[in-house]
């Protein structure tokens, strides 16, 4: 297994603060309680959940309670109807993620997925699984089609997509959120014909709440009900609610992969603590409260977005060699630094972009994280990064937009 690339960066990031250096951090995909704080009323209900001896093991499958708030809190959000037992709560998005790959793909057996992406290629090494990364392209936001990926749905046993996506922050429109219901239902229909095994779709919405005006989050269930047999979703509050370290995920789908998914997390002993569980079920059954906070964090994420959209646009607007994607949903905006053969003060001439991403560093505080980390290959990372604003105020994107034009002019 190959060490986290962000968690490098992260390395390089703290030996310049160390130095007095301000850097505008772009790179964590996490939220800063500075900036972002979880809802207060969250906060006091986990400390109150403590207070309460709620300290112990939690039911294996999660609190009652709180499987039936998010069984009603996504039959409100998304107009999804599944029955209490189609419910897991698990602690955060990464363990629903794994067991999904543990429990549906044998070793050897073959994994779809668009690239960029995050973390899929981690966990083939750690299921030995064969995987297929589709490049995608910025001309769809880096979100796939089923065209693109239809040709490739007879070898595989599992297709992951993400949207709103990381790394890209694109939206897969509705249309294509329909056809890829659609292709699941055609493909397993042609597997019950031959005897091979059933074709699923993990389906990570863990940014569902975060899109922007002009964009809507689907789910494949919403739009084509037939093939709600064959969607394992995942969600949880890591995203929505800022709270990344209070470890609360679910997953839904099959009542018969679930099931199966609760006994696999038992004995890794996976589950969110259990005072968690209690504050979460309380936050989820006030509806006014959740729609009110998902407002208010819309706004939030978009004004330090529309912060770093401008000041890119000021910067091409200049001449500078920039392209970028307006941002779409999630906590990301793709960039693309168009420096391969531009040679720095010290002489130094950019090959890639990781060589990219380091000048941008160095001679402007400015760190971002390039597709690569992402499962991009090399050739076809063209200068393309990710850029997050979590940790990140729109005055502290402001004040780095002059020290990277100051680097980007000083590159021949």
């Amino acid at each position: 297994m190959q060490a986290s690339t962000i968690l490098t960066i992260a390395g390089d990031i703290r030996a310049l603060q160390a130095e007095g250096i301000p850097v505008a951090n772009m790179t964590v995909g996490d939220f800063l309680p500075a900036q972002f704080p979880i809802p207060a009323d969250l906060a006091k209900g986990v400390q109150v959940a403590i207070q309460e001896g709620n300290t112990n093991y939690p039911p294996a499958p999660g609190l009652q309670e709180l499987r039936a708030a998010v069984q009603q809190h996504v039959r409100r959000t998304q107009g999804l109807d599944y029955p209490i037992e189609a419910f897991t709560i698990v602690g955060g998005g990464r363990p629903s993620l794994y067991a999904t790959y543990r429990l549906l793909v044998d070793p050897g057996d073959c994994v779809l997925f668009p690239v960029p992406s995050w973390n899929n290629h981690n966990y083939r090494d750690a299921c030995q699984v064969r995987v297929k990364g589709i490049q995608c392209s910025p001309e769809n936001a880096f979100q796939p089609t089923a065209d693109l990926i239809r040709p490739h749905v007879q070898d595989a046993r599992l297709l992951v997509l993400n949207t709103p996506q990381n790394p890209s922050g694109g939206v897969m429109p509705k249309e294509e959120v329909e056809a890829f219901g659609h292709l699941l239902v055609e493909e397993n229909e042609r597997r019950k014909t031959t005897g091979e095994k059933t074709f699923y779709l993990l389906f990570d919405q863990i940014y569902r709440s975060l899109v922007f005006e002009g964009y809507q989050h689907y789910s494949p269930v919403e739009l084509v009900p037939e093939c709600a047999p064959y969607v394992i979703h995942s969600d949880g509050i890591s995203k929505g609610l800022c709270a990344t370290g209070l470890r609360c995920g679910w997953v839904f789908g099959p009542p018969a992969i679930t099931r199966k998914m609760t006994a696999f997390l038992t004995h890794i002993g996976a589950w969110s603590p259990k005072p968690v569980q209690v504050a979460v079920a309380k936050w989820l059954e006030n509806e006014k409260g959740c729609q009110a906070w998902d407002t208010e964090m819309i706004d939030r994420v978009q004004t330090r977005l529309d912060a770093l959209y401008h000041g890119m646009e000021e910067l091409r607007s200049e001449g500078l060699p920039l392209h970028f994607i307006a941002p779409q949903g999630a906590v990301y905006m793709s960039v693309q630094f168009r420096l391969e053969g531009k040679v720095t003060p010290d002489g130094t001439r950019l090959t890639d972009n990781e060589s990219i991403r380091a000048f941008l560093l160095q001679h402007a505080a400015f760190a971002v994280v390039p597709f690569r980390a992402f499962g991009v290959e090399p050739e076809d990372e063209d200068g393309w990064c990710r850029v997050s604003v979590g940790a990140v105020s729109a005055k502290e994107i402001e004040e780095a937009i002059p020290r990277l034009r100051q680097a980007l002019q000083s590159l021949k």
